[in-house]
């Protein structure tokens, strides 16, 4: 599995990113970038869409309102009878094709909307599965790893904690800090992101976590869950109050 490295390079091009005008650039982009132009490209397509579809609904209101108009003025254009019934069917046939256009850009629409929908699926799946053997560390202190390095105070972690996991033998591939940059006017310490060289240890240290649930680093308490993508933990915390809900009938019954 490939490392996660967080490079000056890959944040410059997330800052300053380049339109993409054939088919060499799109080939250069890497997978992600790749991904968000075609959803930022989609994400155009369906507001552009949405922008004429509004200005074709006011354009038949427009001549709706004119119709009626011309309908309560009848009685006193009796010498312009010919003309008003042209007009009127000519309005008409106008309203006919502008609501066929509406239908076929509201289903167009409406299929973009499907396939973004859909490559955000995508895209959100393809990041779980990059993260699949990542563990996440939450409460360790800012500046503590600068002696020890995250790697030897992750052992000690699982040294203090999971003895028996210790003994099992396991690989790190990955450790480093999230978000990259440190954020003074951020109250809490940045996660740890430790990435496993197998996901069955992750695994095995998520198993022991759970049946200890109080897990400590030198007396203070800190957390171990799961890497997952900002979408996916949203995802979860919605279901964790379904369960809450439904935990909560079956007691009272």
């Amino acid at each position: 599995m490939k490392k996660l490295r967080n490079h000056p390079q890959s944040n410059q091009q997330e800052n300053s990113p380049k339109a993409v005008n054939n088919e060499t650039d799109l080939c250069s982009l890497t997978d992600l970038d790749f991904k968000r132009e075609i959803v930022k490209i989609l994400k155009e397509l369906r507001e552009d869409m949405n922008r004429n579809a509004d200005t074709l609904r006011k354009e038949l209101e427009n001549i709706r309102r004119s119709q009626e108009k011309l309908e309560h003025s009848f009685a006193e254009m009796q010498t312009e009878l010919r003309a008003v019934k042209t007009r009127m069917n000519n309005a008409e046939e106008r309203i006919s094709d502008m609501e066929d256009r509406i239908m076929e850009i509201t289903q167009s629409g409406q299929q973009t909307e499907n396939r973004i929908k859909k490559l955000e699926s995508n895209i959100r799946d393809l990041w779980d599965n990059i993260k699949r053997a990542n563990l996440r560390i939450i409460g360790i202190p800012e500046g503590v790893e600068k002696d020890k390095g995250m790697e030897n105070i992750f052992e000690e972690i699982i040294d203090g904690n999971f003895p028996n996991v210790k003994d099992t033998g396991f690989k790190i591939q990955e450790a480093q800090r999230a978000p990259n940059k440190l954020n003074p006017n951020r109250p809490t310490p940045r996660h740890i992101i430790i990435k496993m060289a197998k996901v069955s240890d992750k695994e095995r240290i998520l198993k022991a976590a759970r049946e200890k649930q109080n897990v400590t680093y030198k007396g203070i308490p800190i957390r171990i869950s799961a890497d997952f993508s900002t979408e996916t933990l949203q995802a979860r915390r919605e279901w964790q109050e379904i369960f809450k809900v439904l935990k909560g009938k079956k007691y009272a019954t």
